[in-house]
């Protein structure tokens, strides 16, 4: 196939009662695509990023943590951070974040 197309991309990550799911989208050419879902009040504790990363928040509110700067994401919400980065993420409200992992220079 020469292309993949997700015409809404929050509907492909079904929000949990609780919890965090993720899946990964694509895995091509050096570029993965997570999808994650979290029920409210879910955490992804602070870590690094073992690549050089994007966060792109689809669906809700979340209060995100870079580098130590607060970040209030909401929907178009978009982060990207160098490998290393340490970063935080707390679902407000149901959420839906694409994460896409890029090459290592």
């Amino acid at each position: 196939m020469s292309a993949v197309v997700y015409r809404d991309l929050a509907a492909e990550a079904p929000i949990p009662a609780r919890g965090i799911l993720s899946q990964t989208l694509s895995d091509e050419d050096g570029v993965e695509l997570v999808l994650f879902a979290f029920a409210a009040g879910e955490r992804l504790s602070e870590h690094t990023s073992s690549r050089p990363a994007i966060l792109h928040f689809l669906a809700g509110e979340a209060d995100v943590t870079v580098d130590g700067e607060a970040v209030d994401a909401g929907v178009g919400t978009w982060v990207r951070m160098a490998h290393g980065t340490r970063h935080s993420v707390v679902a407000r409200t149901p959420l839906v974040m694409a994460l896409y992992l890029l090459p290592t220079p």
